[in-house]
């Protein structure tokens, strides 16, 4: 009788101490859950909601929307839905600087448009010459240099250029939003992917630190490169006044072919520009796809545009985006803050 009392003490407190661990392991767990919010900056909505579904059916084990790590791959455009984009792109405002710094060795461009007009201060004239003009520009400022030199160009005018309405850093306009969302699908093992219609090396010198996407994920537009060796022996790549690829509206899937060979299973853009991502992405088949569109529409903390801007334009994307499933960003009303957290 004795023994069998001991025994039964001993297998209460056995299987209390059981329970108190898994009750501590359950809650430790739920309190992970709950306590660990992977996008902070977003406010609670069916857009936050749906973003989390989608993460989380597309890596879980044995869940019938189970997306294979090699297949996770996902898309954003950089300018206006990674940083801001306003007034201009951003790489045309170090294009635009490059030119006046670089004016001095080219006494010629005081009598050439579009150079004349940006020398005089005329952004209005220079505007008005469209493409041409800013291709222009952006040849005489990013070609006829080494890479090398070119990147430290770049680094060199990120140290110093501050945006005329923030007075931040360039590189500081990033998205805090769309930080966490790069970092919440990375840690689940997508692989993410710029691709935009700036310039693949511009990008490169900065974004890779910026947003932990390496240097061979930036699909960008590019003007072409030649091979050379210099008189003292050493090898080069020169840049060439001469467009090689534009990775704008739908050369952005082409990008996306060439240098990924996947279709992406999410993308995310801002702008009519990336309507044939979103599209390339959202139609195929065999898995899940997400597409999402950021609206521009709050002034007070950034900028509000979109069908009649010069600079990301959204007309077809704002109309299409319901019928096409893509979920609409609401920049006023879905973050919660904007800029990168210092």
């Amino acid at each position: 009788m004795r023994l069998f009392y001991l025994l039964t003490v001993v297998s209460l407190l056995l299987f209390a101490a059981c329970k108190h661990a898994d009750n501590k392991t359950g809650k430790d767990k739920g309190e992970s859950v709950q306590m660990t919010d992977p996008l902070p900056s977003w406010n609670e909505g069916a857009n936050k909601k749906a973003i989390i579904d989608f993460v989380t059916k597309t890596t879980t084990e044995g869940s019938t929307d189970f997306i294979p790590v090699a297949d996770r791959i996902a898309c954003f455009d950089n300018d206006g839905t990674l940083w801001s984009e306003q007034p201009m792109y951003f790489q045309l405002t170090f294009a635009i600087d490059r030119v006046k710094a670089m004016a001095k060795d080219h006494p010629e461009w005081h009598n050439k448009e579009p150079f004349k007009a940006l020398l005089e201060g005329d952004m209005k004239k220079v505007m008005s010459g469209g493409e041409h003009a800013l291709l222009q520009l952006v040849a005489a400022s990013h070609a006829g240099i080494s890479t090398e030199a070119f990147n430290q160009n770049v680094k060199d005018w990120l140290k110093t250029a501050t945006h005329p309405k923030t007075g931040m850093h360039y590189n500081e306009m990033v998205f805090q939003p769309m930080l966490e969302l790069l970092q919440y699908l990375q840690s689940n093992d997508y692989k993410t992917f710029i691709v935009s219609g700036g310039g693949i090396d511009f990008m490169r010198v900065w974004a890779e630190e910026t947003y932990h996407i390496p240097s061979h994920q930036i699909i960008g537009s590019s003007i072409k490169t030649k091979y050379e060796v210099g008189e003292d022996g050493i090898p080069k790549l020169i840049k060439l006044p001469e467009l090689n690829f534009n990775d704008d509206k739908d050369g952005k899937p082409v990008g996306i072919h060439q240098h990924i060979g996947k279709r992406p299973v999410l993308a995310f853009g801002n702008s009519d520009g990336d309507y044939q991502m979103l599209q390339w992405t959202t139609t195929a088949t065999g898995y899940p796809r997400l597409g999402l569109i950021l609206h521009h529409n709050d002034a007070e903390r950034e900028w509000a545009y979109d069908r009649q801007s010069h600079i990301g334009k959204l007309d077809k994307g704002l109309d299409d985006a319901s019928k096409n499933g893509w979920l609409l960003v609401d920049m006023k009303q879905d973050w919660k803050q904007v800029y990168l957290k210092k």
